[in-house]
């Protein structure tokens, strides 16, 4: 299974800082069973890398669009990398 595991880097952007994005991020990805980070950025945005199968990371992907329920997500960009072994999920700071 670990065959299909992929890494997704992505930056969000909108009204997603101060609104729970990370919190809600952390716990989405943990329901997926992806493992990576979130982390606010100084220009307003926020980072995330998410690593797992490929089917979960896109959904979380798909999930990313919407945010927590206080967010407005104006852009999603994502750029995919080899995977590098993350284990877990945290918030960065």
């Amino acid at each position: 299974m670990s065959d299909d595991r992929i890494r997704a880097h992505v930056f969000v952007s909108g009204t997603v800082q101060g609104v729970y994005y990370r919190a809600s991020t952390r716990d989405a990805a943990r329901e997926y069973d992806v493992d990576g980070w979130v982390r606010n950025l100084d220009d307003g945005r926020v980072e995330a890398v998410f690593e797992g199968p490929e089917a979960a990371v896109e959904e979380l992907i798909e999930w990313c669009h919407t945010g927590s329920s206080a967010a407005s997500v104006d852009d999603v960009s994502v750029s995919y990398e080899e995977p590098t072994g993350e284990s877990g999920f945290r918030v960065r700071w």
